[in-house]
């Protein structure tokens, strides 16, 4: 069932979890993190990165995202990540996405705060919930280089008594904050300041997003849950599951080419290869489901 963004926060907030957001730039994943939740029954989030344009445009995955939301068995909420223009913004609305996050965290806090003010004045015309972002992981969502915690100069905490003065000039219903984790790839343990995702729902009582999710261990997902968390992005280790259950399935059978030397001219199925990735990424989907719901 296709819901708001808002809807899916309340709801995790009642049961002191946190609902999965994962990046789902093509059929494929999008099948994988549906079945995923249908599998566990937990509520789930599928959302499309404006960085991911590139991949596969936003009219283009918009319908396939929206028909799989519309008739799952648990609530989906539909989101646009790090929309980072007003326009791409307006384009998801017009698409019928119910939640938008418009990221202008590499602005001005002034600039930041009245770009976010016409984002939510757009998405109220649709009923759709707004997140945004004060703070900066430093790293765009592609999954694409490496950061360990420490390494990343663009990073930026965020600061707790500047989130409630964002809040209340805004009315967002989430707010991204950063408080240690980076987008990508890891590597080293990030060091996370879980003080900042507390203060932040002391000051501003509102719902704390956690971008950068890849690659943060258990525990800290669970103390980041505790602290105040209820959306979680995921995709890089996602992404990177599909991948390597590709490769994997690929030299499992090249080692059969010394009993069939055709192996190698032997075709390879792309309907084959879709399967073993769509599998991986929704395993890969599951685990991180289960942490995010503590159970």
């Amino acid at each position: 069932m296709l819901v708001m963004l808002k809807q899916i926060l309340n709801l995790c907030e009642a049961r002191q979890c946190a609902a999965g957001s994962f990046n789902t730039p093509n059929l494929e994943s999008v099948m994988a993190v549906i079945q995923a939740a249908e599998e566990l029954d937990v509520p789930v989030i599928l959302q499309h990165a404006q960085v991911h344009e590139e991949l596969m445009p936003l009219e283009v995955i918009a319908p396939i995202m929206l028909g799989f939301a519309r008739k799952a068995k648990v609530p989906v909420c539909v989101h646009l990540d790090h929309g980072e223009t007003l326009d791409y913004v307006c384009r998801a609305l017009e698409l019928g996405f119910t939640s938008v996050m418009y990221d202008g965290s590499v602005l001005s806090y002034e600039e930041n705060v009245s770009n976010t003010r016409m984002a939510v004045s757009f998405a109220r015309q649709t009923g759709a919930s707004v997140e945004a972002e004060i703070g900066s992981m430093g790293k765009r969502e592609t999954g694409e280089g490496s950061a360990g915690a420490g390494e990343d100069s663009e990073k930026i905490y965020t600061d707790p008594g500047q989130a409630k003065l964002f809040v209340d000039a805004t009315g967002v219903d989430a707010l991204a904050c950063s408080f240690g984790t980076t987008h990508g790839l890891y590597l080293s343990e990030p060091k996370l300041d879980f003080s900042v995702v507390e203060k932040v729902r002391a000051l501003a009582d509102i719902p704390v997003v956690m971008h950068g999710g890849s690659g943060v261990s258990e525990k800290d997902f669970q103390k980041a849950i505790r602290a105040g968390v209820r959306k979680i992005n995921y995709y890089t280790y996602m992404a990177m599951a599909g991948g390597e259950s590709i490769r994997s399935n690929l030299q499992e059978g090249g080692k059969d080419s010394g009993e069939n030397p055709n192996f190698a001219k032997a075709p390879v199925m792309y309907h084959d290869i879709v399967s073993w990735g769509t599998l991986a990424m929704k395993e890969n989907c599951k685990k991180a489901m289960q942490i995010f719901a503590m159970r």
